[in-house]
């Protein structure tokens, strides 16, 4: 597995297994199976409800905790000082373990920024009391981001975004690479593009004719061509699946290379067009909800 040095030289799998709306009945399996075929990052979220079951599956593991690379996320309704530190306890126990590798923000609160300050100065504690490896942030804009480094200590380690060929972020990323954040695809074969469109927008990048001519041209999926665009151009890639062959698959993308040519070919798929939530959008009204106790 290729690994990726965080700015704070902490070790990542460039490649890990995502749980984004992966019921927790079936989570347990998931992560099983990830594990057995050689996966050894976990991307989670206290949003996502399946904690409990990741930790699961990772204690009856044959793997060492110390070779695994577990990451999970704040949700805004635990934004605040003293709501993040409690956050961390909540996923800490829900997940069984001592110490997160790498947690980080679920997104902005653009309407009340000031608590996402305070969550974060909650993270850098963590940071310094070595509860967490690496702390983050998922979702920030420009404008986000630059904020945070105005009024904060630690660059974020990692920014989690939607990154695939359809919607690709560029100013973002540019951003990210200027001040040493390293890049996180979430979607990064661009499911969200299918399963959020209606009519003729239900299009996916999987079964784009530019993606297939190339998964053809060198024996592999769409899915892989994707996420090998992710990883050739330095970014971690997080590819949800609860069904084991797609498992297998999508770990299987560091034997070959795309081409410059290919590269640009598929840079030039952008629409534009997010899949996810607008940013600007996220409020505690439209988004909050409780995140149960441990």
């Amino acid at each position: 597995m290729q690994t990726l040095t965080l700015n704070n030289g902490v070790e990542m799998p460039a490649l890990g297994l995502g749980v984004f709306q992966t019921p927790p009945d079936e989570t347990r399996d998931a992560v099983t199976a990830a594990l057995e075929l050689g996966y050894r990052h976990i991307d989670t979220a206290a949003a996502y409800g399946n904690e409990r079951e990741v930790g699961q599956a990772i204690r009856a593991s044959a793997v060492p905790r110390d070779d695994l690379f577990v990451e999970t996320k704040i949700w805004i309704s635990d934004y605040g000082y003293d709501e993040t530190l409690h956050g961390f306890d909540k996923s800490a126990a829900k997940l069984g373990v001592d110490r997160i590798d790498l947690l980080i923000l679920h997104q902005a609160l653009p309407s009340d920024f000031d608590k996402t300050l305070a969550a974060y100065r909650a993270l850098e504690q963590l940071l310094a009391d070595g509860k967490v490896r690496a702390i983050g942030v998922s979702n920030f804009m420009v404008d986000h981001l630059t904020a945070l480094l105005d009024a904060t200590s630690v660059v974020p380690a990692v920014n989690q975004l939607e990154i695939h060929p359809y919607f690709q972020q560029r100013p973002v990323l540019d951003f990210d690479d200027d001040h040493g954040i390293l890049n996180q695809a979430w979607s990064p074969i661009g499911g969200i593009t299918f399963y959020r469109g209606q009519g003729e927008d239900r299009r996916s990048v999987l079964e784009d004719p530019v993606v297939t001519a190339i998964a053809e041209a060198h024996g592999k999926s769409p899915a892989q061509v994707l996420l090998r665009w992710g990883v050739q151009q330095g970014r971690s890639v997080i590819p949800k699946s609860t069904k084991r062959h797609r498992i297998a698959e999508n770990i299987d993308v560091f034997d070959f290379a795309l081409s410059t040519d290919e590269l640009k070919t598929l840079d030039a798929l952008e629409t534009g067009r997010r899949g996810g939530p607008e940013p600007t959008n996220v409020t505690l009204a439209a988004y909050g909800r409780d995140i149960p106790e441990a």
